[in-house]
């Protein structure tokens, strides 16, 4: 077996951009004694480190939870949403997946309908009106009843499981050529469509969520398959399958305008 070196150099091309600067460009900056264990974020913050100690203008990027469950984290590297590990979010990409003396070229995620607010930074409020829109139950309060009081067969909640893996980071809208957002909705539609408590709603849900979805700007899957390639946690276009159908039924059977 090839051992690893313990750390490696690298040249990033990092994409900068102000805040209300409609254009950007990319900046070559040196990632200089990178661990091979490092986190693909963990080196930007290695970066930053040595950026501000020289007294220039730190990268900006999103990040919190660090675990691949969040979802803010998303950025294109080489041409590729979230990196070239495929089912692995940025943060969870190691430096190990590189080589001592490559060039990265790292880019925020593209869409009329997100943008760019510094940076690596985005602005991801269309993904929440989205949500808002109907990405929901109405429950009834009180008391939680207990898991096991709706009867639902392991087929159907392994599906719908599938389905919430979904973490809303928006690659599926980075790696489509039309900007679609079509996997994240039919993630959220299709996982509330297969339960139960979903079904009194389903109708609306799907008209209002899909109606926002083109409001804010997103285009319309066009079957490139390039959203299932890119999403970290393998949603299959089989969901967005089934958000048609929904969206279908509810234009022909529903009074929901």
């Amino acid at each position: 077996m090839k051992k690893l070196p313990k750390t490696i150099n690298l040249t990033l091309k990092v994409w900068r951009q102000q805040p209300n600067e409609k254009k950007g460009h990319f900046e070559t900056i040196a990632a200089q004694n990178i661990s091979v264990h490092m986190s693909f974020i963990e080196m930007l913050d290695s970066v930053n480190e040595q950026l501000t100690l020289a007294g220039k203008d730190p990268i900006a990027f999103d990040n919190d939870c660090r675990e691949g469950i969040c979802g803010t984290c998303g950025a294109v590297v080489d041409g590729r949403a979230h990196g070239p590990q495929k089912a692995t979010t940025l943060c969870q990409l190691h430096m190990r997946q590189f080589s001592d003396g490559d060039t990265i070229a790292v880019e925020p995620f593209r869409a009329r309908a997100v943008k760019v607010v510094k940076d690596l930074v985005l602005d991801r409020g269309a993904l929440d009106k989205i949500m808002a829109a109907g990405g929901y139950i109405s429950a009834n309060t009180g008391g939680a009843p207990d898991g096991n009081a709706i009867p639902i067969a392991q087929e159907i909640a392994e599906k719908a499981m599938d389905a919430a893996a979904c973490i809303g980071c928006g690659a599926c809208v980075a790696a489509c050529p039309s900007a679609s957002a079509m996997l994240f909705v039919s993630g959220k539609v299709s996982q509330l469509a297969l339960l139960p408590q979903g079904k009194p709603e389903a109708a609306r849900r799907a008209l209002r969520m899909v109606k926002t979805m083109d409001a804010c700007g997103f285009g319309n899957c066009s079957n490139h398959r390039e959203c299932e390639n890119a999403c970290p946690k393998e949603l299959s276009i089989t969901h967005i399958s089934r958000l048609n159908r929904e969206f279908l039924k509810a234009s022909f059977f529903s009074n929901e305008t």
